[in-house]
């Protein structure tokens, strides 16, 4: 068949499974844009106002399905304003491809002002991915197209990249796309003497801990089994809440393990670093650490493991449980126990007021499998602390990367992958204005996102941080804001404030199963009980 090398690009699309690709249309992507045309039935385009905003829905779309997510931009600064989304999704391990197009072959490397010229773009996306390559023709594309899906589905997850020029994706060749195969995920074989020793250390145990983090995703099943055979407090913070549901008695958030790290024996890192406990509350010669993770060079990022095991976490966890069953008998309830535990740690925490009774009030409002994503603001903290989650993808955050202004925009992507669950975005003032032109994008496309802006005027956080560590040196964290309200009501969407817990509760209410944006503004300092500072979290010490 004689396609155009935009053609090749769509029908690997499609042939991998992808239905959803988040982008903008520019002159670089014209023939890319006619095919999609061509195969409009087939691949939806939702067009966004701003290049972050595409990268940032499809990270949103593959956090909260697991899915792959397609961005695709215009080169050089459309590329650079998507860079911050992509780094994003690299410290998640998100699988997001980043489609790129690209000034013609015949210019590149020449610096000749070629419009979005940019010094080696290539260069800088594998900077930013695990893998990225470039299709040189229209026959290369479905071989491109191919190595970076296996790239995606194999490994660690980590977005890639594909760079094609405008002169490939216009030109027409002959394809054969009959023995094109969609790409599979592979396993390498388990070593058995590392699961051997795994049991015997575990078996051992009389004070086990497991940590769990993005890498256990898809071990939810697993770490349950695990952790309900050997009664083991297990722990989540940023990108693990929800693997082991918050109503779980062994449940809890990983700072609330400092009170147990001192009698600790062995710990799990299952998918996680255990970055916390490792790097600041201190290991001795007498704690075993056995780190389960599919990437063989992140066992040791904080110490050196007494074990490493390199493999699928939800495969490597049902193996140690079909050999442990074998050799130890199942640890006696300790529900009591952590219900007292549990106990002690909501008192440690009570202080956090009212971001807790926000939260409650926003958890009680959605589903199971509803979807919360976090902002930096002082809820969205407080919100890796106290906010259940009881499933997994249910709860979006940056983890280290800390990106502002990233919530609103990844929920859109998150409201269009899961389009019959609530998706609410809690946001800041600050935060949410780096995204503002993507309530059109949402509307346009139907998209019924619930947004919670708490507008205090300011760059909250780092006011504080002024006025507290800096001896009140206040400099650029006053913002001037519109009226939220209005400016929902000029985008076309939903709009309301609200000033008691009530009334918020209502909001959420009346925004669910809108086909629109709802913009739900929670002025803080008035009205509702609030805080204009967000208290520092307990200190660690270790």
């Amino acid at each position: 068949m004689k396609l155009t090398g935009g053609q090749a690009v769509v029908r690997s699309l499609i042939k991998e499974g992808v239905d959803t690709v988040f982008g903008l249309p520019g002159v670089q992507n014209d023939w890319l844009y006619n095919a999609f045309y061509d195969y409009r039935d087939e691949i939806r385009v939702i067009h966004t106002r701003h290049e972050q905003g595409a990268g940032y829905m499809a990270l949103g779309y593959n956090l909260a399905s697991g899915k792959v997510g397609v961005t695709n931009i215009v080169p050089g600064p459309g590329f650079l304003n998507s860079s911050a989304a992509l780094a994003t999704a690299w410290g998640l391990n998100a699988k997001v491809l980043s489609l790129v197009g690209q000034i013609p072959q015949k210019a590149q490397g020449k610096g000749r002002g070629v419009l979005h010229e940019i010094p080696d773009q290539l260069a800088i996306q594998k900077q930013l991915t695990k893998w990225a390559d470039r299709a040189t023709s229209p026959m290369d594309v479905p071989k491109v197209m191919s190595k970076a899906f296996h790239q995606l589905h194999n490994g660690r997850p980590r977005p890639v990249g594909v760079e094609v020029s405008m002169d490939v994706l216009s030109s027409e060749m002959e394809i054969d796309f009959s023995t094109y195969k969609k790409a599979a995920t592979t396993f390498s074989p388990f070593i058995e003497e590392e699961i051997e020793k795994a049991v015997e250390l575990i078996s051992k145990a009389k004070n086990p801990l497991i940590f769990v983090s993005s890498g256990a995703m898809e071990a939810s099943e697993e770490v349950q089994q695990l952790a309900e055979f050997l009664q083991a407090p297990t722990f989540a913070y940023r990108t693990g809440k929800g693997i082991l549901s918050s109503r779980h008695y062994l449940s809890f958030p990983v700072p609330a393990a400092h009170a147990l790290w001192k009698n600790a024996d062995v710990v799990i890192g299952i998918g996680s670093h255990v970055r916390m406990p490792l790097s600041k509350w201190g290991v001795d010669k007498d704690l075993k650490f056995i780190s389960i993770n599919i990437d063989k060079t992140a066992h040791n990022r904080i110490v050196e493991p007494t074990l490493s095991i390199t493999a699928d976490a939800a495969m490597a966890v049902r193996e140690i449980m079909h050999d442990l069953e074998k050799v130890s008998a199942p640890t006696p309830s300790k529900k009591a126990e952590m219900i007292e535990f549990r106990k002690a740690w909501n008192e440690k925490t009570a202080y956090l007021e009212p971001q807790s009774t926000i939260l409650k009030t926003i958890r009680e409002e959605l589903p199971d499998d509803g979807i919360l994503v976090d902002e930096l603001t002082q809820v969205g903290f407080a919100s890796r602390i106290v906010y259940d989650a009881y499933l997994p993808r249910t709860y979006l955050c940056t983890g280290f990367m800390g990106t502002l202004g990233w919530g609103f925009q990844t929920a859109l992507g998150a409201k269009v992958a899961k389009p019959d669950v609530p998706v609410i975005s809690v946001a800041g003032d600050g935060g949410f204005m780096f995204g503002v032109q993507e309530l059109a994008t949402a509307v346009q496309h139907k998209i019924g996102v619930i947004l919670i802006i708490f507008n205090n005027n300011l760059y909250g956080n780092v006011r504080q941080m002024q006025e507290t560590l800096y001896d009140n040196r206040v400099i650029a964290t006053d913002l001037h804001n519109p009226d939220f309200v209005k400016l929902a009501h000029a985008f076309g969407a939903n709009g309301v404030r609200v000033n008691n817990y009530e009334d918020m509760r209502k909001a959420i209410q009346d925004a669910k199963g809108e086909n629109i944006p709802t913009v739900i503004e929670v002025p803080i300092g008035t009205g509702l009980p609030s805080t204009n500072r967000f208290k520092a979290l307990p200190k660690v010490r270790g």
